[in-house]
């Protein structure tokens, strides 16, 4: 299949509100050449990052929007506009390839609409985006419930913001300290002449100058180091870590997270990591297998303590939130496409719903870690507030790091290009049982 027509089609099933690139891209990467599967991904990526830009210079050439049975053909002239925009495909093949693909789509009649638009897209963008980008939805790059919460909640941060969003995210290992220090592997690596340098926030963090195949670096398959980003890699060392713990890890999936406490800590008593559906364990049990590394996992809802909890306090819990992930849209840029403004307050709700079910599963004089990766205050700073004044036993602590920015409660890290993602954390403690407990 042409690479052009699978990111469409991957796309148009985003667009159509029916699916994420992670759900929609894999079957369509299925029917691609193996050597057209980086441009199918790039192609399909790229076109979600910029989708807000293109939309708006599509509507400005097109005479009339498509009919939404028409997302498909849609989808291929934001794929075709990408090219020209974006890529080094030359023009020429650009157009040529994409108004191809019409014919596979079964549409002959949008070859016509689809050549007549990019050729005038090639002449005329560059003075069209000139005039475009007054709306800072286009200059960004950012649809508008979204640049528009940004710069309400970081005023002075949300055009940088915004710039590191649609950037490239760097590649960042985590070196599993059971294996071998930092400085260690980075030697490894100088080796290899992989050029590679130190994070600035985590102990175990390396940043890579140039992404690479997994299986290139020394030891992968081993277990010696693992792909996680800076910010996620974190929540380990905030979590004080002791001999004889009982650790639960909520919300779990896909267990780097789990992984790195038990790298951080080989003594614990035990960890437990939870996670909603049995398919989301699958990638948490491929992580410890390949690191030699147990948990006992379990598929529940975390907020439905009476079906996963033996009822033995945990000395340590992380609760890395389901949330908005508005903190990795670099990472997953079809989150510009997905996420609605009415999803904020839901996942408020939800998160507040899991501190209050698993707060009763931790011991007095426990820490419980929350954290999200999401750069909107509403699930963060405010949640935790709202928590604090509902709950009597409970208190904040200061977190041991510099990374991010001080907010009422907690620390919000901001996406950094050539850096960390963007997070969230605050660390409350148990100081006393709830009545009747």
């Amino acid at each position: 299949m042409n690479p052009r027509l699978a990111a469409a089609r991957a796309l148009a099933a985003v667009l159509n509100g029916k699916a994420s690139l992670n759900s929609s891209l894999p079957k369509e990467l299925d029917k691609v050449e193996a050597r057209d599967r980086g441009l199918t991904q790039d192609l399909a990526f790229g076109t979600a990052r910029w989708q807000p830009r293109l939309d708006a210079l599509a509507e400005r050439l097109l005479q009339k929007p498509f009919k939404a049975a028409d997302a498909d053909v849609h989808a291929l002239l934001l794929v075709g506009l990408y090219q020209l925009l974006y890529s080094r495909i030359p023009a020429h093949a650009a157009i040529g390839e994409t108004v191809g693909c019409a014919d596979k789509l079964k549409k002959p009649w949008a070859k016509a609409l689809l050549n007549a638009v990019l050729r005038r897209a090639q002449r005329e963008s560059a003075e069209i985006l000139a005039e475009l980008e007054r709306d800072p939805v286009v200059r960004t790059a950012h649809p508008r419930w979204l640049q528009k919460a940004l710069k309400a909640f970081w005023p002075e941060q949300w055009e940088a913001i915004c710039a590191a969003n649609n950037a490239h995210p760097p590649m960042i290992l985590r070196v599993n300290r059971r294996h071998h220090s930092r400085d260690a592997y980075l030697g490894l690596l100088a080796e290899q002449n992989i050029a590679a340098q130190a994070s600035h926030y985590s102990r175990d963090g390396i940043v890579l100058e140039q992404a690479c195949d997994v299986h290139g670096l020394p030891g992968f398959i081993e277990g010696w180091v693992s792909v996680q980003d800076e910010a996620a890699q974190l929540a380990a060392d905030l979590l004080d870590l002791a001999p004889g713990q009982r650790v639960l890890d909520a919300c779990c999936a896909p267990g780097g997270k789990t992984c790195h406490i038990l790298e951080a800590e080989p003594q614990l008593a035990g960890v437990v990591a939870v996670d909603l559906e049995e398919k989301r364990l699958v990638r948490v049990r491929e992580n410890l297998q390949r690191l030699g590394l147990d948990a006992q996992l379990i598929a529940a809802d975390g907020r439905d303590t009476p079906a996963w909890w033996d009822g033995k306090p945990f000395q340590r819990i992380l609760l890395d939130a389901p949330c908005s992930a508005t903190g990795v849209i670099r990472r997953h840029p079809d989150i510009k496409l997905t996420r609605q403004p009415d999803d904020i307050a839901a996942l408020a709700t939800l998160q507040g719903e899991l501190l209050d079910a698993l707060w009763p599963t931790l011991d007095v004089g426990g820490v419980l870690l929350y954290a999200t990766c999401s750069t909107l205050p509403t699930e963060n700073t405010e949640v935790i507030e709202a928590f604090l004044a509902r709950t009597s036993g409970a208190r904040e602590l200061d977190l041991a790091t510099t990374a991010g920015v001080k907010q009422p409660h907690g620390r919000q890290l901001l996406a950094q290009q050539g850096g960390h993602d963007g997070f969230y954390y605050a660390k409350l403690i148990k100081i006393a049982a709830a009545r009747g407990h």
